[in-house]
């Protein structure tokens, strides 16, 4: 016997014992859900259709495994004004195998997965770890505070050193405006030959730490180049 469902948008074609992935539904490993939209049924040539669902019919599926899509990049660029756009997306997956199809209102046979029983604990023993962890937040706090001063310090030191001399004016080059070069001065890059430097690491620490994707840097290290000759 074999059953369509729809689930997530699409539809799928199943059978008994089938593995398939699906958009993502609610559940552990080892649970039972339950799919209540079926739009066919059938054995052979005999095919029951829904209008547009299956009245009392009903297909269960054990989760296997929750997981994620490959990646999906979308990139979109307009020609001569300097802007891109890079949106990846990763849909959620749940792999289920088929346990049954039902008909006819039937009750589902199979059930969810045994879970392990909670441990109970005593008043004492809940008391005991409750003082444990009193005792150790001091001493936490006290190891953590000088590790929050060092990010505090990293944090405020600029990314590049600034050289000497007179600032160039950022502004010129396409894409910079008087916000993004006050950025750029702030993080110890203030000249035209400085960005025309700067090598692919460079980029990459800046796309990390600031607000500007590597394709708006390496643009304006190649405009860089032409204003540095100047």
């Amino acid at each position: 016997m074999f059953a369509v469902i729809k689930t997530g948008g699409k539809q799928y074609r199943v059978a008994a014992n089938d593995l398939l992935k699906i958009e993502k539904v609610e559940g552990q490993v080892g649970d039972i859900v339950e799919i209540g939209h079926v739009l066919a049924h059938g054995e052979g040539e005999n095919v029951t259709f829904g209008a547009p669902f299956v009245d009392g019919a009903l297909v269960t599926a054990e989760v296997v495994e929750q997981g994620k899509n490959r990646t999906v990049i979308a990139f979109k660029k307009r020609r001569r004004q300097n802007s891109r756009r890079k949106i990846g997306h990763r849909q959620l997956l749940t792999t289920v195998r088929i346990a049954e199809i039902l008909l006819g209102g039937a009750k589902p046979t199979k059930k969810a997965a045994a879970k392990a029983e909670a441990k109970t604990e005593s008043k004492a023993e809940i008391a005991a770890k409750a003082e444990a962890k009193a005792e150790a937040a001091p001493k936490a706090e006290a190891e953590a505070a000088p590790k929050k001063e060092a990010k505090a310090s990293e944090a405020a030191a600029p990314l590049f050193k600034a050289p000497k001399g007179e600032p160039d004016d950022l502004t010129v080059i396409k894409g910079i405006g008087p916000v993004a070069a006050g950025q750029l001065n702030g993080q110890g890059i203030t000249t035209f030959a400085q960005i025309a430097k700067l090598s692919d690491k460079d980029i990459a620490k800046i796309d990390e730490h600031m607000p500007f994707s590597a394709d708006q840097i390496m643009d304006w290290r190649e405009q860089a180049k032409d204003l540095a000759k100047k």
